[in-house]
């Protein structure tokens, strides 16, 4: 198991420990308010809810918490500052979840004893939480070697070209990436500039987008993906048998992409060509291809051909938005007129984006170009609110039938 995996171990473990020390301290305090021991109060309150039942499912909800703040990601770069905020925001959303969901229902003689509860819940599970995070953080610190970089230098000798093949050739490392800015960079604080060696640098593997949103990004490609597949498991049986019925051939087709960190991955699809559709050398589906099949040209037009990469959204290789992954035969021709294309591989592609929606389907090279632009542009503007746009038009897209 890799360091990274294990300090990620190690911070889920000491979350549910702590959850279910802190459920207990509470038990143990709303008892005590409850039996009147301490304050000398009777009967100010009376808990209305199962006491042991939440002992695992109050653990559960605070992990899910957590993952979403996005407490989980990029664990070996942890800012010190960075831990203490996410974890008060943290205690504040589980402490008032469980405020709604248990403690609301209790009879109270006095509503200040009732907001009490709150404040208590939220104290405890700050405090149990916040204290065994930092110290596992400052003991990989201490134990464990920094995260290793890549710092590409400039070389005046270099052309554009030369410096973004050496980027690409890094990226599957899955390591941060480090550039020299350009002057611009500097002057116009368009980049998120850091000191490395007292040299001012800029990380280009990073995305745009907080861990917060990559985190609920990712919740959302998992559930979105998994009830597709099971709600349309009626439709992905009736389209297998008319696509095996229409010609000899597999009916699920398996084609190479690049996708995250420029690492290869299966996508999947259903088989809309005949099979052996394609020589040694791949080609791209032109309008009125021969070579597709009458059911396949139906499923190209409203896009029931991509309904298998689900699959692909669950396993992890893409999302549901983010740039079309692509052939590494076409790549090649890609970065050869543009190529930055490379800078895409730090996020995951996905079954939409703007390319195809403002593009369509890139039957030749200027329309791959001219998608690469727009793939770039939501990539600089990449947030929750655009994804959503974005899946709006596409629906848009598909009930209109306007695929290929």
């Amino acid at each position: 198991m890799s360091t990274y995996r294990k300090q990620q171990l190690h911070y889920i473990l000491a979350d549910i420990l702590s959850s279910m020390v802190v459920w207990v301290c509470f038990l143990l305090f709303r008892w005590l308010v409850y039996e009147g021991r301490i304050f000398g109060w009777e009967s100010v309150m009376i808990p209305a809810f199962d006491f042991y039942r939440p002992l695992y499912i109050y653990p559960i909800g605070c992990l899910i918490i957590y993952y979403l703040s996005g407490y989980y990601l990029r664990v070996q770069r942890k800012d010190l500052g960075q831990e203490v905020l996410t974890t008060l925001i943290s205690a504040v959303v589980i402490a008032l979840g469980a405020f709604f969901a248990i403690i609301i229902d209790d009879v109270v003689a006095d509503y200040r004893h009732y907001l009490g509860s709150l404040a208590v819940l939220f104290a405890l599970q700050f405090v149990i939480s916040y204290v065994p995070r930092v110290s596992i953080t400052l003991l990989h610190r201490i134990h464990s070697p920094q995260p290793q970089v890549i710092i590409i230098e400039p070389n005046p000798l270099e052309s554009e070209s030369d410096l973004y093949r050496r980027i690409s050739q890094a990226y599957p490392s899955g390591k941060d990436i480090y550039i020299v800015p350009r002057l611009i960079d500097i002057v116009t604080g368009a980049a998120h500039i850091i000191q490395l060696n007292d040299m001012p640098y800029i990380c280009i593997t990073r995305p745009h987008m907080s861990d917060c949103q990559m985190s609920i990004k990712r919740a959302a490609d998992m559930i979105v993906s998994l009830l597709i597949m099971v709600i349309a498991s009626p439709v992905y049986a009736v389209l297998a048998i008319l696509v095996k019925r229409s010609s000899p051939g597999p009916v699920i087709y398996r084609q190479q992409r690049i996708g995250l960190y420029g690492r290869s991955f299966d996508i999947l699809k259903f088989r809309t060509m005949v099979e052996h559709a394609e020589s040694d050398v791949p080609q791209l589906s032109a309008e009125d291809d021969p070579r597709v099949t009458p059911i396949g040209r139906i499923m190209r037009k409203y896009r029931l051909d991509e309904l298998p990469q689900m699959w692909n959204v669950l396993r992890g290789d893409m999302s549901l938005v983010g740039p079309r992954p692509e052939r590494a035969y076409f790549i090649e021709q890609i970065e050869q007129q543009a190529p930055y294309y490379c800078l895409l591989y730090k996020i995951r592609p996905g079954l939409t984006s703007w390319g195809p929606i403002k593009v369509g389907y890139t039957d030749t090279m200027p329309k791959m170009l001219e998608r690469l632009k727009y793939d770039i542009a939501y990539m600089e503007n990449q947030s929750l609110g655009l994804d959503l746009k974005i899946i709006f038009y596409t629906l848009g897209v598909i009930i209109d039938g306007k695929g290929q």
